[in-house]
C-alpha cells in the first residue's frame, strides 16, 4: 500500500522553480498547515499539467454551465506570486500524472507518482503485456475550480518566464548566444 500524500483541498498547491533560466529546477509544492511535500519535475510536465488543468476545467465549464462553480478566469483574489516555501526538500520526482474531475465534490483531482525506470517502455516492448509495479508513494491533490485556475494562471507564468526561444529554430537562447541550427551555425544572442 503506497504512502499516500493527500490534500484535500490544500491550502496552497503551486509550481515553482529554483535556480537562474536554463539551471532551473522544477517544482510541485502542496501546504495544508505546516505539512509541506515538494515533488521535482520537468518544465514541460509544469506545461502540460496546466495545459491539461485548463482544458479541463473548460470542458466541465461547456458540459454542464456550471459558471456558479467552474470560473472563466481565475478569481482575481486568487493570484499566488509568492517564492516556493523553505525548506524545499524533494519528495520524489514525478513520472506519470493523473488529472480527472470529481463531479460529487466540484474538484480537480491531481495524482502524481514518482518516476520508476519501470514505467519507460522502449519500442520493442510497445506490444508486449506490461505491468507497472505499485508506487511506493504518490501526491494527491483534490483543488477547487478557483484554486485549478489559480495554479495554471501561474505555471503559465513560470514556464514563459526561461530562457527566450530562437525565433529561427525555436530551441532556448543562453544568455551567452547558441548555434542555431537553422542559421547554419550562426550564434544567435539573447535580443537585450
Amino acid at each position: 500500500m503506497p504512502v499516500v500524500h493527500s490534500f484535500d483541498p490544500p491550502e496552497r498547491f503551486v509550481a515553482g522553480t529554483v535556480g537562474q533560466p536554463g539551471q532551473r529546477t522544477f517544482f510541485l509544492q502542496a501546504r495544508t498547515g505546516t505539512r509541506l511535500i515538494s515533488v521535482a519535475l520537468e518544465k514541460q510536465q509544469v506545461a502540460a499539467l496546466a495545459e491539461r488543468v485548463e482544458e479541463l476545467l473548460d470542458e466541465v465549464l461547456a458540459a454542464d454551465g456550471t459558471a456558479s462553480q467552474v470560473p472563466a478566469i481565475a478569481p482575481l483574489d486568487s493570484a499566488d506570486n509568492a517564492p516556493l516555501e523553505q525548506p524545499i526538500e524533494e519528495e520524489f520526482r514525478a513520472g506519470t500524472m493523473t488529472l480527472s474531475w470529481d463531479p460529487d465534490d466540484h474538484r480537480v483531482v491531481i495524482e502524481v507518482f514518482p518516476f520508476t525506470e519501470a514505467a519507460v517502455v522502449s519500442p520493442d516492448q510497445v506490444d508486449e503485456e506490461l505491468t507497472e509495479p505499485e508506487p511506493e508513494e504518490l501526491l494527491l491533490v483534490r483543488l477547487t475550480p478557483g484554486a485549478a485556475r489559480a495554479f495554471v494562471q501561474r505555471s503559465e507564468r513560470l514556464v514563459e518566464a526561461g530562457r527566450p526561444a530562437c525565433p529561427f529554430c525555436g530551441l532556448p537562447i543562453d544568455p551567452e548566444g547558441h548555434l542555431c541550427v537553422r542559421a547554419n551555425g550562426f550564434r544567435r544572442r539573447d535580443p537585450v
